[in-house]
């Protein structure tokens, strides 16, 4: 009877592999039913392939022709249940490999190193939750192990389970503390610990998640395998059922789930997770982004994106070499909201149950696809249309002028800190002058907003032009900060960082002390850097149509879309009646904040006219200075941080409201995005100021 160890952490892919240590080859492999073998007759082996994949690497390395010898090791290593389409690979896989190598690997590249020895790994890190292997049965040598995916904590923690015999062929080339008998600092000489767990846990182990593991089985095994698995396996099924009878009002279908092949020789039942993607009633589709957005704004933790399986996600979604490449080329990277690049998904939504999930998880989860997603004869005429019929409570305060006027001006130095507002200010070729010309960076090089850095509310920034000095303040600091605003004021080195994807700045540093200053007021090891100049050289859209992305065509400092935000201040107005009625349909009238314009952080407030007038703007005239409207500004979740007392609190609102009659084709849009149209092309500076109170001219035409 075999025996194994655990011995330590690691991860795999979904494909199988195949990996041969005479060549250094490997290869991703499909396993598939053999349509031209094995009848009713045929044994397994006869009615399982091995469909390679070619193998493309970045540097090729010279492959040994001659012919392996009998002492070659081949690694087979296979899941036992996929992380993108939840479908459980059959482990007799294991048995075949061992015993029918040959047959199975027939029309392989590998065909020729079937004489040598193969090992297979087992990756049940997602499938030992509801169907722990039975080792006994299988001839396996390694199998990977979650302890995280088993109980949802601790996480990071792990076991790589090894047959006695494989545990001899496993070799490591460096050692360091805990895995040496002896060692000799000024000669090369080392004598390892024998036992293989010895050999291969480095350092301390993680002894106190350790001893939590005994928790967690103490309630899976209260539960046991085969009950989780039933209990799982109906809400999995009832969820699909349900997402696949889903309906627009066209009859078009709104769901299309990731499952693979039914062979019960290859796959058993599906697993624990549901893998999807959602259509509008025209045949495209809902972006994961879009999705994920508004599940979180439900109370629904949903996983979206490709799981850390590109293989899988790549074969589901059709998606080439080509597509992966020219996808990497327009700025899309993992973890990020680049869910469709020409018409085409770059992900997908996932919905995972285990043990303590329950019926009422599973139906608030459809009736939110429903709700969300689903077009329904009562809703918009237009899917993707706003729906902006205001909401008038009562007529005190809603006494409109005839015609638009600037209400407010406001300036935000340094990104995501707070601004100060003005009376009165220049403008540049970047916009308001000098606003969104400094940022934050981490040592890491990651730029700090207030949606991972919610302190920075409380950092203030104020410039006074006649000083030429900027005056930044901090509840955490007892001295201003005074940033002259020459930019030879400061020793600091000048270099380049590219940030968006479509753009690269030039920027200038600054000395120790100002970032030590920083650092302190935001809790957070920074640096400080200013904008110098800035140059764009891509976009994700070539069409000369308004569109929601980053405008390319205008120069700018730090914004993440445009020069300039507007807002409305009749739209808010209608946003908070429609908050009230909320409140009062729950029975909470009264309890609910009134949201302030500057909740949004605009540089432009206006009032006068119908709400979501501006919607419509093409371009607008404010006393003798051109903007052109660039569409409309795509809301997230900063503008549920509500900070009062020194205090950062999250909530669903307004953006949960702003969703239900806001959104197009995964926008939630609020307030427009405005470009300035320079008069002088050649100069830096116009030499124009905007001043509260001028009146506003738009073009709808």
């Amino acid at each position: 009877m075999r025996y194994f160890r655990s011995v330590l952490p690691t991860r795999m892919h979904v494909r199988p592999k195949v990996v041969t240590s005479g060549s250094h080859m490997n290869s991703v492999e499909d396993v598939e039913d053999n349509v031209n073998g094995g009848g009713a007759s045929g044994g397994q082996e006869e009615r399982v392939k091995l469909s390679p994949h070619a193998t493309q690497r970045r540097n090729e390395a010279k492959i040994l022709e001659e012919e392996p010898s009998g002492n070659a090791y081949n690694l087979f290593a296979f899941p036992s249940e996929c992380n993108f389409s939840g479908l459980r690979f059959s482990l007799d896989l294991a048995n075949l490999i061992k015993e029918n190598s040959e047959r199975i690997l027939e029309g392989s590249p590998f065909g020729k190193y079937v004489r040598g020895h193969w090992i297979v790994l087992l990756d049940a890190a997602k499938g030992c939750t509801t169907c722990p292997p039975d080792l006994s049965k299988y001839a396996v040598d390694f199998v990977v192990i979650s302890f995280y995916k088993l109980f949802g904590y601790p996480t990071g923690l792990g076991a790589l389970v090894v047959q006695n015999d494989a545990a001899r062929l496993m070799k490591k080339t460096y050692f360091s503390g805990g895995t040496v008998a002896a060692s000799f600092a000024d000669m090369d000489f080392v004598r390892r610990r024998e036992g293989i767990e010895e050999h291969f846990e480095d350092g301390t182990i993680s002894f106190l998640s350790i001893a939590s593991i005994r928790h967690g089985f103490k309630i899976l095994n209260s539960l046991t395998p085969s009950m989780m698995s039933r209990h799982i396996a109906a809400l999995t099924m009832y969820v699909k059922k349900m997402l696949l009878g889903l309906r627009h009002e066209n009859e078009a279908n709104v769901c299309i789930i990731y499952e693979g092949h039914t062979s019960k020789l290859v796959c058993h039942e599906s697993g624990s997770i549901v893998s999807f993607n959602l259509k509008r009633p025209d045949g495209s589709w809902f972006g994961y982004s879009e999705v994920e957005k508004l599940a979180s704004l439900s109370g629904i933790q949903l996983r979206t994106g490709c799981f850390c399986n590109p293989g899988a996600c790549a074969k589901y979604l059709g998606l080439s070499h080509l597509d992966l490449l020219s996808n990497l080329e327009a700025g899309h990277v993992c973890w990020d909201d680049n869910d469709i690049i020409q018409g085409k998904l770059t992900g997908a939504v996932r919905v995972s149950f285990g043990y303590m999930s329950t019926y009422e998880d599973a139906k608030k989860f459809i009736d939110f696809i429903t709700s969300s997603f689903v077009s329904k004869p009562n809703k918009s005429e237009n899917w993707n249309m706003l729906r902006t019929k205001s909401i008038l409570l009562s007529n005190e305060g809603h006494e409109r002028k005839a015609g638009y006027y600037l209400k407010s001006i406001t300036v935000y130095p340094i990104k995501s800190c707070t601004g100060f507002s003005v009376e009165s200010w220049p403008l540049s070729s970047t916009g308001l002058q000098h606003d969104r010309e400094w940022l934050l960076k981490s040592l890491t090089g990651e730029i700090l907003t207030q949606k991972k850095v919610p302190d920075m509310c409380s950092v203030s920034a104020y410039i006074d032009l006649n000083k030429g000095i900027m005056f930044v303040e901090s509840p955490r600091c007892r001295e201003k900060m005074e940033i002259n605003l020459k930019a030879d004021s400061y020793p600091g080195g000048i270099e380049e960082i590219e940030l968006h994807a479509q753009s690269r700045y030039e920027v200038q540093y600054y000395e120790n002390d100002v970032d030590l200053w920083f650092s302190h007021a935001v809790g957070h090891p920074c640096s400080l850097l200013r904008c110098c100049s800035s140059k764009n050289y891509s976009s994700l859209k070539k069409d000369k149509s308004r569109n929601l992305c980053r405008d390319v065509e205008s120069r700018l400092n730090f914004a993440n879309e445009a020069q300039f935000l507007l807002i409305s201040e009749e739209s808010v107005s209608d946003l908070n009646n429609r908050l009230s009625l909320i409140d009062a349909q729950k029975g909470t009238r009264g309890t609910s904040v009134k949201i302030n314009p500057m909740r949004f952080r605009p540089n432009l407030v206006v009032y006068g006219g119908e709400p979501y007038a501006e919607d419509g703007w093409l371009n607008i005239k404010i006393g003798n200075k051109n903007f052109m409207s660039l569409g409309g500004c795509n809301r997230c979740q900063m503008i549920n941080l509500v900070h009062q007392a020194g205090l950062v609190q999250r909530s669903n609102e307004p953006l949960a409201t702003l969703a239900s009659y806001r959104r197009v084709k995964g926008k939630i849009l609020f307030g427009i995005l405005l470009r300035y149209e320079i008069q002088d092309k050649k100069g830096m500076q116009t030499g124009s100021w905007l001043r509260v109170g001028e009146e506003i001219h738009p073009n709808s035409e």
